[in-house]
């Protein structure tokens, strides 16, 4: 009786601590800015550039942590350029940049003083992150902040039980008390020295359960998510939480992302996971990498990249779409100009995404709707060769990028509009038709 007894209470003491989560009026309101938004400028960045090899170099080319580190006394980023950075992202229309704080290898892009491996210890030693945070203030972009739960570098994190890092010659027993305490630390310093932070974007859960995919993918360590959520919603109230465990989101989190697909998709084999009611992020790559690789020129077209952009927000999805700056701090010309020419493209039709969610009729291969509380958008990739119903009734029906203005045939219902768009000309990446609500 005794031992049930305890076991009883040590349930309910359990249940007791849990947190329950109540978003502040400033967070919900954040959410909803960051959906109206729906485009953001993802920035991997590192030590690890000097290799030309992407983020995961040391893991891939099991690189030891005492050779790793030598990179710190050759990293010198003399030609970063912060004003290069958000003027990219503001001249191809994003409303937001997401920054990597700290990726896997541990290596922090601020001065943390909570570790020696940072980028003031460099020859550059300037604290890119202060100069960022300054220049998006200066140009009205919202900053979000990357943060890597895996560390391959530190002693104390728990590697015995990850997936990764296990060829970096660490010798250390991990302690996960020791390590998430660090990780509180750091966040600490992130949340009160550089200004006003969109989001919190975490990375790494995963290295911890079993691949994506599996019947179980419990956490085989206690990430202590009701504390560090907490401390993040406590210093900055309006702060978004997001964390790319690839699973259903969890209490605290703010906001729900995939990784390389749209909401709903699984190409990539990572998001087994259903879209939540949360605001939705896709986070792509321009080419075929996170990071800068010196050999990697699959990138996109402008018409892919207009695609998934719209695509996105056909989901009600953001789309965060990532560059690789070099290891001299400048983002390679091939990404700025597609990003420029996503920029023309959204100046012109900006209005069919921001602000806008899911429109009436769910995503075709052959395109999608967004809508806005005035109107309709149907983003036309090709012409459908069936006849298109889109619920709703309207006053007006007419194409927003067409010069030869091509006669529609419409058939009205109480409810639905029909459409004939067989012979519709495709007109850039896209023809777009514009329904003008009653």
């Amino acid at each position: 009786m005794k031992r049930s007894f305890l076991l009883v209470f040590l349930i309910i003491a359990g249940m007791a601590s849990a947190q329950t989560y109540t978003p502040t009026a400033a967070n919900l309101k954040a959410r909803k800015e960051f959906q109206d938004m729906k485009f953001g400028m993802f920035i991997h960045w590192g030590i690890a550039s000097v290799l030309g090899d992407d983020m995961w170099a040391m893991e891939e080319k099991k690189i030891h942590k005492q050779d790793y580190m030598r990179l710190i006394r050759v990293f010198d980023p003399k030609d970063f350029n912060a004003e290069q950075w958000v003027s990219t992202a503001k001249k191809a229309g994003a409303k937001y940049i997401v920054f990597i704080t700290k990726h896997h290898d541990g290596f922090a892009n601020w001065d943390t003083k909570y570790s020696d491996w940072k980028i003031t210890n460099t020859a550059f030693k300037k604290d890119a992150l202060k100069l960022l945070a300054a220049e998006c203030k200066k140009q009205g972009m919202k900053l979000g902040l990357y943060y890597s739960t895996l560390d391959w570098n530190r002693e104390d994190y728990p590697r015995e039980t990850g997936r990764t890092g296990q060829n970096t010659g660490r010798t250390g027993k991990g302690d996960p008390k020791s390590y998430l305490q660090y990780v509180r630390n750091q966040l600490t310093e992130l949340l009160t020295n550089y200004g006003e932070i969109t989001c919190i974007w975490f990375d790494g859960h995963w290295d911890q359960t079993n691949p994506e995919g599996a019947a179980d993918r419990t956490a085989r360590i206690d990430w202590e998510y009701d504390s560090i959520y907490g401390l993040i919603h406590k210093l900055q109230p309006a702060c978004m939480v997001g964390n790319n465990h690839h699973l259903s989101p969890i209490t605290g989190e703010d906001f729900q992302m995939f990784e390389q697909d749209l909401p709903g998709n699984n190409t990539s084999g990572l998001n087994f996971q259903s879209a939540s009611a949360l605001p939705l992020e896709s986070c792509i790559t321009l080419n075929d990498s996170w990071g800068f690789r010196i050999n990697d020129r699959h990138y996109k077209s402008t018409k892919e990249a207009i695609h998934l952009l719209t695509n996105a927000a056909g989901r009600s999805s953001n789309l965060l779409l990532n560059v690789g700056p070099m290891a001299n701090g400048l983002i390679p010309p091939e990404s700025v100009n597609i990003m420029d020419s996503i920029g023309q493209w959204m100046k012109l039709y900006g209005k069919t995404i921001y602000g806008t969610r899911g429109g009436p009729m769910a995503p075709r291969s052959w395109g999608v709707t967004t809508q806005d509380d005035k109107h309709v958008y149907l983003h036309l990739y090709k012409a459908p060769s069936e006849t298109v119903r889109i619920d709703g009734t309207y006053s007006n029906i007419r194409f927003g990028n067409l010069e030869n203005k091509k006669a529609l045939v419409v058939t009205t219902t109480p409810t639905a509009v029909e459409l004939n768009l067989a012979d519709v000309p495709i007109e850039g990446p896209e023809t777009i038709l514009v329904l003008d609500k009653k």
